[in-house]
């Protein structure tokens, strides 16, 4: 075997650091923006914020910061060179990448921004954690040691649902594995019952059936039912329901039950609202809370003035900055200096990298806010019929790539604004991701929103009759009926997409 070298050349396309930047300025929402412009405040003494424009209006502040960047900063050619400290820009640029080819400098990779990914949502924090919610009531019990570390693995153990899906044995064997301990299923079954008598009702359960029991039966022992004979009859038959008749439960056989147990109609329906008013995920109860707390800060409004939309952007998205005047006034005085010794040539290099790096964020800053106009006002042209009435049916067929072709910006820019910013209009605040839709052609060629379709869709299944509902092949004849040339499969995948169930499941009796 001969070893030898050669030189290959290829040809890399790689994103410049100010691409990468706005890319992850884009991706931030106004309830965001602020903590990042924070970071960078405290993190560059040549960044200020113009108190005088802090209450201005968005657009003025934005002209400021431009004259800002034009005036009163020396010129790069009068500049005095700093040898050996000042670095070349090939030298920055080979510093900016590593040797995997990504970016290593501290603007363009920290741990406050996720990785450049369409899929991936900056997360939020909830206020409290399910597991930090039971682990707080697990302190409260007197327990030993090994019960402790067994109700500990428990917890650890449930899903976002509040679903232990293992099987008993496995948590022993994970105890085993993990902390030494040799425990029978029945000491884990033991901690199990009393985790299952934590807030919220029905955690812990390994199924449904085992969900729903727990939470009527603390109804039955919590006294809930007001000491009423009836309401206590009406939990007692439905956990007897439950228990006995859950697979009839649910496929909805009602007859059959009412039948089994001899009930009227009046009880029937007493006591399957009994069953139905229960929480199948009481685990995902405590991130609704946390999620019901946080408000969503639009990042556009959209007004209907004299029958004209007028569009604002959040004033947030558009902090006042300005580069620092006593680091403008520092970097003339030394550049002005006769001499320059090493310690001044050092101070000269670190006063222009911080004004450099204070231009590139307000330069960000600006292009994040012209990216956002542009994409928005794209989309209000396109669904101008829709902001104007709020009528859903009234959307048009849109894709990324039709606002990408209306503004010249690149499909995947279009898709990071569309994914995380929101607009308030006069009938609700929206996802710019809602107006999005491919279309279907009607039987006159006309081309239709899939919204519009599913709107529909959902309409008539509001409207059918709940004793009788609607089949898909039903629902596709009216639809067709319509005029919306539109397929069985396809009315399927669009109920399936709002979430409502088959015919057989929404019967009521």
């Amino acid at each position: 075997m001969s070893l030898g070298q050669s030189l290959q050349q290829k040809q890399l396309q790689r994103l410049s650091p100010q691409q990468i930047q706005l890319m992850k300025l884009l991706q931030i929402p106004s309830a965001q923006i602020e903590q990042r412009v924070k970071e960078e405040l405290e993190e560059n003494p040549a960044l200020e914020m113009n108190l005088d424009l802090l209450d201005g209006d968005a657009s003025t502040a934005s002209e400021e910061m431009k004259d800002d960047l034009l005036q009163g900063l020396p010129d790069e050619e009068e500049a005095v060179p700093v040898d050996e400290y000042e670095m070349s820009n090939e030298e920055l640029n080979e510093y900016n990448y590593d040797d995997d080819g990504d970016i290593a400098d501290y603007k363009t990779k920290d741990d406050y921004y996720p990785e450049l990914d369409d899929d991936k949502i900056i997360p939020i924090k909830a206020e409290i954690s399910l597991h930090e919610l039971l682990m707080d009531q697990l302190s409260m019990l007197d327990l030993v040691e090994d019960e402790y570390k067994i109700a500990e693995q428990i917890i650890g153990s449930l899903d976002d649902d509040g679903y232990l899906r293992r099987a008993l044995q496995s948590i022993a064997d994970d105890l085993a594995f993990k902390q030494g301990m040799w425990v029978e299923e029945h000491n884990i079954e033991t901690v199990l019952v009393k985790i299952q008598n934590f807030d919220p009702a029905g955690i812990a359960a390994r199924n449904l059936q085992e969900c729903l029991l727990l939470q009527l039966n603390r109804k039955l022992t919590a006294d809930e039912f007001d000491g009423k004979k009836e309401s206590k009859q009406i939990l007692i038959l439905a956990i007897q329901i439950l228990e006995k008749y859950f697979e009839e439960f649910t496929r909805k056989h009602y007859d059959k039950i009412q039948k089994s147990l001899h009930l009227t109609d009046a009880h029937i329906k007493e006591v399957l609202h009994q069953i139905i008013s229960l929480n199948p995920k009481p685990g995902a109860e405590v991130a609704q809370n946390n999620e019901a707390e946080k408000y969503i800060i639009p990042d556009f409004t959209v007004l209907i003035n004299n029958g004209k939309l007028e569009l604002t952007l959040n004033s947030r998205n558009a902090p006042p900055l300005v580069i620092s005047d006593d680091y403008k006034m520092m970097l003339k005085e030394y550049e002005l200096g006769q001499k320059q010794d090493k310690a001044q040539k050092e101070a000269v290099f670190f006063i222009r990298q911080k004004i450099d790096a204070a231009k590139w964020f307000i330069e960000m800053i600006l292009q994040r806010q012209q990216t956002l106009l542009k994409t928005m006002q794209a989309i209000l042209l396109h669904q101008e019929s829709f902001f104007l009435s709020g009528d859903t049916t009234q959307l048009r067929p849109m894709i990324l790539k039709d606002i990408a072709e209306k503004t010249l910006l690149d499909v995947s820019t279009v898709s990071r604004v569309a994914n995380s910013k929101y607009v308030q209009t006069e009938f609700g605040t929206y996802l710019l991701k809602y107006f999005f839709s491919e279309s279907l052609t009607t039987d006159s060629g006309e081309e239709v929103s899939t919204k519009e379709v599913k709107a529909i869709l959902q309409e008539l299944i509001e409207q059918e009759d709940k004793h009788k509902p609607l089949s898909d092949d039903e629902l596709t004849d009216q639809l067709q009926e319509k005029g919306y040339n539109i397929a069985r499969r396809t009315v399927a995948k669009y109920r399936e997409q709002l979430n409502i169930p088959v015919a057989r499941l929404r019967k009521e009796l």
